[in-house]
């Protein structure tokens, strides 16, 4: 799972980097996978992953490591000091010693009076509406006067009461979501500005036993003007939407190319929309208006398509949308829209049993597609012209009374995860990397299903090189019945190597989710092994909107004992064959 959280999630990225350490040519038989010789963590605490002779006693820092699996492999946990932690592991005349580097989660301290470096916010460029609230930030000394002058105000920074911080998205994996409480003397104030123009880049000042010093903000300040409108045009084939300006925020709805709506905010190098979301300012295109982007809607129409159905959505103007999902149906709503419907055609349909629609005033719509069946089979956006089109994917056609090969008439996607030496994934004690072990076993998925009657595409063959988006871009391009994304696991540094193990399974679509309970659970009774459970969670291979899209991971390289099963040719093809099974059973039982 290495590198996942960075290049599969795009939304969280903590601190778990696998080196590229080799074994040496004489095989000896002390060998640390992870963590690197010199690493750095913000973590209390690091786990060492490796192996060494079995019948020969392994210590670190003159300890025994206790815990080991058959074939000798480890995986202890010990606490980390602020600072530099040397960790010396030895094995009769062998030893091997790691410094390992804990940095503190508090925030830069002033040297003197003088602002904490890095913590002057607004720390870029912004702009915001008039009378909108702007407020200003700084770390400074205890007792100090700190205030902030923009276009002749000046406004006062009180000293913060308290400054509670939220853990990473990832600390749900380790069950450790726990508030915590920064020690800093952190200072804030808000104001709001009425007068539209550039009010030019905010000056900090602190004073302290009668010395002063000032420091300028991170960026100009503009107010927009009320009148004359900014308009976002995407000009990519899904524009990436989120809850706030930073890929840290969570995603919204993608928006289709050509969705045209006010900016009503920037911030470095994203920009607001009029309903909320935020874009990166590199995916649309920007240009003056005298009026915002609105439009009326009136009649909608049904049309078959191949496997989908279609439903189109006449505008004036291609405005952003919203899709909600949950198990029975799937909510359609177009912003900046004010209906004017009385005529609707939608015929008897392969998924749809009817369609309900009404108004959210002042300037939304919203409709409602309610299924025929209780799974939903994918579904995409596109703009063509003015006209939104929204496809619903009908279900697969097979046929459930041939018990040999209940599979025909599918088409499933495989994806091994990582590939190639610049992404080797999870390593486990003997520094076997995930990539290899997850393609030979996705060869035997493929078989098992194959047999099972399933045409079976491969994101990868070999130990190619992809990004997520290659990945992504197959599923999207081949629309299969479903997608699966295999995968074995790791830990961030804070984890428990040795007592977590076990299958897990993540999703994003509602229309995923029963596929990844069903699987999970399936493949935990069927081998036996630990349940690590079932997540909701933002991953590009959990995304795909088109089909279920399910990342499954397969076991726990770091964990010595559940390695030892990885590798096990004979555990490998028993998984395979439960993974194929268990995508039959979820088929033909839907």
């Amino acid at each position: 799972m290495a590198n996942r959280w960075s290049m599969l999630a795009g939304a969280v990225a903590p601190a778990l980097t696998f080196a590229i350490i080799q074994p040496a040519m004489a095989e000896p038989a002390l060998f640390v996978a992870y963590p690197p010789s010199n690493h750095t963590t913000a973590s209390d605490r690091i786990f060492f992953i490796g192996t060494g002779a079995p019948d020969s006693d392994v210590l670190i820092n003159g300890n025994p490591i206790t815990d080991r699996s058959p074939s000798g492999h480890f995986a202890p946990t010990l606490p980390l000091d602020i600072g530099t932690n040397q960790f010396t592991l030895t094995q009769g005349n062998e030893s091997i010693t790691f410094n390992i580097t804990r940095n503190s989660l508090e925030p830069a301290q002033p040297n003197g009076v003088a602002f904490a470096d890095g913590t002057i916010e607004p720390s870029r460029s912004l702009a915001r509406q008039p009378g909108e609230l702007i407020c200003f930030g700084a770390v400074a000394p205890p007792q100090a006067n700190v205030a902030v002058s923009l276009r002749g105000q000046t406004i006062p920074l009180s000293p913060q009461v308290s400054n509670i911080q939220l853990p990473p998205n990832y600390a749900v994996l380790t069950e450790q979501t726990e508030p915590y409480v920064l020690n800093s003397d952190r200072y804030g104030g808000c104001a709001t500005f009425n007068q539209p123009g550039n009010m030019g880049t905010p000056e900090f000042q602190l004073t302290l036993n009668g010395q002063t010093i000032t420091q300028a903000g991170g960026g100009p300040i503009e107010i927009l003007s009320p009148t004359t409108f900014q308009v976002a045009e995407v000009t990519v084939a899904s524009g990436i939407a989120r809850t706030g300006p930073s890929t840290n925020y969570s995603r919204l709805t993608p928006l289709p190319k050509g969705t045209r709506a006010a900016v009503t905010g920037r911030e470095g190098e994203w920009v607001r929309l009029d309903y909320g979301a935020w874009i990166k300012a590199a995916e649309v295109n920007v240009s003056a208006s005298s009026v915002p982007p609105t439009t009326t809607i009136r009649g909608i129409s049904s049309r078959q398509a191949s496997e989908w159905t279609e439903v189109v959505f006449p505008l004036q103007v291609p405005v952003p949308m919203t899709v909600e999902q949950d198990t029975t149906s799937l909510t359609l709503i177009l912003h900046n829209t004010v209906p004017q419907t009385d005529t609707i055609y939608f015929s008897d349909d392969p998924v749809v049993e009817r369609m309900d629609w009404q108004p959210i005033l002042p300037d939304k719509a919203s409709y409602t597609f309610h299924f025929k069946a209780d799974q939903q089979w994918g579904y995409k956006l596109r703009y063509e012209g003015t006209n939104l089109i929204l496809s619903l994917k009908h279900p697969p056609s097979v046929d459930t009374t041939n018990s040999a090969t209940p599979l025909e008439g599918t088409t499933i996607l495989l994806d091994p995860g990582h590939g190639s030496s610049e992404d080797l994934g999870a390593r486990g004690p003997t520094g076997l990397p995930e990539k290899d072990v997850v393609l030979l076993v996705s060869n035997l998925v493929r078989d098992e299903l194959e047999a099972l009657g399933a045409s079976v595409i491969m994101a990868r063959e070999g130990d190619d090189d992809l990004f997520p988006r290659d990945r992504v871009a197959v599923i999207n391009e081949t629309e299969p019945t479903m997608a699966l994304s295999l995968h074995y696991n790791a830990l961030p540094d804070n984890g428990d190597a040795l007592n977590t193990a076990g299958i897990g399974a993540f999703w994003y679509h509602p229309q995923a989710h029963d596929l990844a309970l069903f699987l999970h659970n399936y493949l935990v009774e069927t081998l036996d092994r630990p349940a690590y459970g079932v997540y909701w969670n933002n991953l590009a291979l959990t995304r795909p909107s088109v089909t279920p899209s399910v990342l499954l991971e397969l076991g726990f390289m770091i964990n010595p004992y559940e390695f030892e099963w990885i590798v096990d040719p004979d555990s490998q093809q028993q998984l395979a064959k439960a993974v194929a099974d268990g995508v039959a059973e979820w088929v033909t039982s839907r």
